[in-house]
């Protein structure tokens, strides 16, 4: 990923009145971010295996997030093709279709080199009209400076949220 020092203290600035950091703590951090949209859960659901079609090409490795792949069955590889290599961002660990729960174990980006363990969930549950998507991302074990980087953390993750919600609920002509 390609995170520049002033990149993420813009982010930071950016994100400062951001209220999706749930929690902190001297070890870690919980971020949550919620969106309705008109799709239904099924929907959804079949729109987050299609990870390189809404994850922000920004925040990948390559430049390109149609080389990302995440299917959906345990153990599946949230990955990154990259010319002679790859990157696996994390590993899907539960999956459950009735519930529309999907779990990844994923110390993201610049967390990756960290030593934290990290879990993405999504739910995707029924509203009237559609759907709403909880998107929630737990960090354990981190230090005083990964947990200083809870608000641009918060940032990509709601960007990839509003970007799996474009994918779903395209804009009207």
């Amino acid at each position: 990923m390609r995170f520049e020092p002033l990149a993420i203290a813009a982010a930071l600035l950016a994100t400062s009145a951001h209220a999706a950091v749930v929690s902190t703590s001297s070890v870690g951090f919980k971020i949550e971010n919620r969106a309705t949209v008109a799709a239904t859960p099924e929907q959804v659901w079949t729109a987050l295996s299609d990870v390189g079609g809404w994850w922000t090409s920004e925040h990948t490795y390559s430049g390109s997030a149609s080389n990302m792949t995440m299917p959906l069955k345990v153990g599946g590889c949230f990955c990154e093709a990259l010319p002679g290599g790859g990157v696996e961002h994390g590993r899907v660990i539960a999956v459950m279709p009735e519930q529309k729960l999907l779990r990844v174990q994923a110390a993201l980006g610049p967390l990756q080199d960290k030593g934290v363990a990290a879990v993405l969930t999504f739910q995707v549950k029924p509203t009237p009209g559609g759907s709403e998507i909880i998107e929630s991302y737990n960090v354990g074990g981190a230090t005083a400076d990964v947990i200083q980087m809870a608000p641009v953390v918060d940032q990509v993750l709601a960007a990839q949220l509003k970007g799996l919600k474009a994918y779903v609920d395209p804009p009207m002509p």
